[in-house]
């Protein structure tokens, strides 16, 4: 297990093909990706685990797998990748949770973390979110870890154009 980040409710590693059945219970989940143009197919989480591992190798970072501490659930995805926002290449803090663990502040603290570590560990002065216009849930999770509404944007989704808000955070003086 190559362990990233620990809270004190989870831990964060790296996502292997050995998650790919649990992670295929949200992504291709229709409830769960209800923001998404449509659910994953089991062969684009595959290919979805293949692209963090690439990200890992090639940015030291990507989506990575969240586990409750307590009983080691597998409870969706967290982390940050580099994603193309009106042109530009830019820090993304992006969360997946399973549905039946919304609400419970898991995205939140899994999301402050990853936030944490990049301030810590990389050299980017802003970092990101953005997600559906309507989905207020993960507009509160930005929220929540002091990020700003930035702008509306239109991003290529699954060969759907979809409406987007964009979130930032600036880096805190005290990591500078």
């Amino acid at each position: 297990m190559d362990l990233v980040i620990e809270t004190t409710r989870l831990s964060l590693r790296e996502l292997n093909l050995d998650d790919q059945e649990r992670l295929a219970q949200i992504l291709c989940d229709p409830e769960s990706m209800r923001y998404y143009p449509r659910p994953f197919t089991f062969d684009e989480v595959r290919q979805w685990i293949d692209w963090n591992t690439r990200n890992y190798v090639k940015y030291g970072h990507g989506l990575w797998a969240v586990i409750r501490k307590d009983d080691g659930t597998f409870l969706g995805d967290c982390g940050i990748t580099m994603q193309k926002i009106d042109g530009q290449e830019l820090p993304e803090v992006g969360y997946h949770i399973r549905k039946d663990n919304c609400n419970k502040g898991f995205a939140t603290e899994a999301a402050q973390a990853c936030i944490n570590l990049v301030f810590k560990s990389f050299p980017y002065n802003a970092l990101y979110s953005y997600m559906r216009t309507d989905n207020a849930a993960s507009i509160r999770v930005a929220e929540k870890n002091g990020m700003h509404f930035v702008k509306c944007f239109r991003k290529i989704v699954l060969e759907t154009i979809v409406e987007e808000s964009l979130y930032c955070i600036d880096r805190p003086g005290d990591f500078r």
